[in-house]
């Protein structure tokens, strides 16, 4: 089974392709090199808005000294990104069929690391819902600083709006993308030439309001150790703007023909995007003299000094706020699908494989909301504090898919592989020191949830895999059953008074079972007990022809003494088929079933805790008027989840 693990390729799915293309239409569903481009690069793009800043935070504790190490530190992240398109191109050649580091682990590195791979994507797909709808909603305050103390509730507010849309089942074409991708990508290099070329010092106007002193000694010259250790840190943050890379390599199917080739140049084309914005926005922090400033991101200040506080700057914003917004959309639907196709393997609950009519995940889109919304409220909607979480995750997979490649190309070994297996292993070296040194430095800052959800979440795929291994063996899954036959049958129907209801109850039990039983259960107050006589002599004046067996309880429960009987009967006849039979009532208006005492719920709970006895719910469907003549007995209740109650709950 391919598996589609990216974080980006399965929110590219355009018409046609998930089934083969009609030969009518040959490949005009499939993407272009420059379609490819535009849908498979959101959450690349995005990085630019929070990659930077995310260097600038590290380096400032130094001062002025510490920020001159702004472009050096971007340099670096431009090479690794130059090694990364390199290898991901391979992995493209390697892998035509997609699936990105789950694919290449699962079959060089086996099961175990396979499963790091998909936890390590699926935490990556949920700290990419909620970086990116953080730093959308960062861009948002920066151009209208009154809401920045409501960026919690604007952050909550854009994943309900986004969660709803998925569960619509809207789906985006790259079409759509090539909009808001064009105008972001073009309002970033224009702002950046715009800045280079800009004559004088310029200081930025929401810098001047706000910067505070953040003094020079936490880092001198002639502090190597610790300088080299601050410019890891800030290396290894700034990674962040690597995500998304990898997503070419995850969709290669969804291109046209040659789709390999196509899929190489788009994935060139993404990196040296990536690269010239990342070093042009690094010299403009260097030439205007950057600062971090709360409430106000980076990419703000530099679109305030290159433009000037006008109608580009707030375009620069909103473009970035679009584009974020479409980046946390592509988790949406990636991660469902993802986890739809583990559920297939039995690593996950089978309800998420489930569609809704739309064609929707819906469990897995509302459990990646319920999961982001916990993480933003957690954030307190900062964007700086998820960005090292989200690094994690993106560089284990990394790194995994570069070690596998390794291992492919010492397997394989076709002309050249010595090259490419060092290109990959160089790789992986890069990316598993930028991993470790996140870890290490973000530890104490909330790394930890990282260290401890990979394993645990490894760990529960697991369990959920022997759980259905278990089930499956028990149920004799795979093997030819034994031919049915049949025994004899016993039908226990749960009554508390005569009515239309119980009269249906016992009907469909005489065509179910060779042997029916009326059960209703006594107490030992003297209400309780005329109660009990009223109904008895009810049922032999009626005489439907099937026994009323009475079971008295020393308390109020219901439930416990209903299931003992049935345990009782059980044991007494070995040989048959037990079922229990539960009448209930089915309001004509959602808000009646208020009214219901939920007996029914009650009683089929403690049989099903306490037996092997089968539960059959019989749905009495309550519509247009009510017939008085044959809904009330002589103790005012319609049976065992009548609408009347004698005010006590059942337990």
């Amino acid at each position: 089974m391919a598996m589609h693990t990216g974080k980006t390729d399965t929110a590219t799915r355009v018409p046609g392709t998930e089934e083969p293309p009609d030969p009518r239409s040959g490949d005009r569903h499939k993407l272009t090199a420059l379609q490819g481009l535009a849908a498979l690069s959101l959450d690349a793009m995005a990085s630019v808005a929070y990659g930077p800043e995310s260097i600038v935070l590290v380096l400032a504790a130094a001062g002025a000294y510490g920020m001159g190490f702004t472009l050096p530190v971007t340099v670096a992240i431009a090479v690794l990104l130059a090694v990364l398109v390199a290898s991901y191109r391979q992995v493209i050649a390697a892998f035509p069929d997609g699936g990105g580091s789950y694919a290449v682990a699962k079959r060089h590195l086996g099961r175990r690391t396979s499963l790091v791979a998909a936890a390590s994507l699926i935490l990556d797909y949920v700290l990419n819902v909620a970086v990116s709808v953080t730093a959308g909603v960062a861009a948002l305050t920066s151009a209208f600083p009154g809401l920045y103390g409501e960026r919690v509730w604007l952050c909550l507010a854009v994943l309900v709006l986004v969660t709803a849309v998925n569960l619509r089942g809207v789906v985006d074409s790259a079409k759509a993308f090539l909009i808001p991708t064009a105008v972001f990508v073009g309002s970033i290099l224009a702002m950046i030439t715009v800045g280079l070329f800009r004559d004088g010092p310029v200081s930025t106007a929401s810098a001047a309001g706000h910067a505070s002193a953040l003094g020079e000694g936490a880092l001198q010259h002639s502090s190597g150790a610790v300088g080299a250790l601050l410019l890891l840190k800030a290396f290894a943050a700034g990674c962040s703007a690597l995500t998304g890379v990898e997503a070419v390599a995850n969709a290669v199917p969804s291109f046209r023909a040659p789709a390999a080739r196509r899929a190489q140049r788009t994935e060139v084309a993404l990196g040296a995007l990536l690269g010239v914005m990342l070093i042009g926005l690094s010299i403009l922090i260097g030439r205007f003299h950057l600062q971090p400033v709360e409430g106000v991101t980076v990419l703000a200040q530099l679109a305030d000094a290159s433009f000037g506080h006008n109608i580009a700057f707030y375009v620069v914003q909103f473009a970035t706020m679009v584009l974020l917004a479409l980046a946390a959309n592509t988790s949406f639907g990636g991660l469902p699908v993802l986890m739809s196709l583990l559920a297939r393997d039995n690593y996950l609950p089978h309800l998420f494989s489930l569609k809704a009519d739309r064609q929707v995940h819906r469990h897995g889109v509302l459990a990646l909301a319920a999961v982001s919304a916990a993480l933003l409220a957690f954030s307190g909607g900062n964007t700086n504090t998820l960005v090292p979480l989200f690094a994690i995750g993106v560089f284990v997979g990394f790194t995994i898919c570069q070690v596998g490649m390794v291992r492919h190309w010492y397997g394989e070994r076709p002309a050249g592989w010595r090259n490419k297996a060092a290109l990959n292993g160089f790789g992986a070296v890069l990316t598993g020191v930028a991993a470790v040194v996140v870890t290490a430095t973000k530890f104490t800052e909330g790394a930890w949830i990282i260290v401890l959800a990979l394993p645990l979440l490894v760990l529960g795929f697991e369990k959920i895999q022997r759980t259905y291994a278990q089930i499956g063996e028990r149920l004799e899954l795979g093997r030819i059953p034994q031919s049915p036959t049949r025994s004899r049958s016993l039908v226990v129907v749960p009554v508390s008074g005569l009515s239309k209801l119980t009269r249906q109850a016992l009907t469909a039990a005489r065509s179910l079972g060779d042997e029916v039983l009326a059960v209703t259960v006594t107490h030992c107050a003297s209400e309780d007990r005329q109660a009990a006589e009223a109904l008895r002599r009810d049922w032999e004046l009626w005489n439907p022809g099937v026994e009323l067996v009475e079971v008295t309880s020393p308390t109020r429960a219901l439930g416990r003494p209903v299931s003992g009987y049935v345990r009782e009967l059980a044991a007494a006849h070995p040989d048959a088929q037990v079922t229990v039979l539960i009448p209930e009532t089915e309001p004509a208006h959602l808000w009646q079933r208020l009214l219901q005492n939920q007996r029914g719920s009650v009683v089929a709970h403690a049989v099903r805790r306490d037996t092997d006895a089968v539960i059959c719910r019989l749905r009495f469907r309550i519509t247009g008027v009510p017939d008085t003549t044959a809904t009330t007995d002589t103790t005012g209740a319609t049976g065992v989840t009548g609408f009347s109650d004698d005010g006590r709950r059942p337990r």
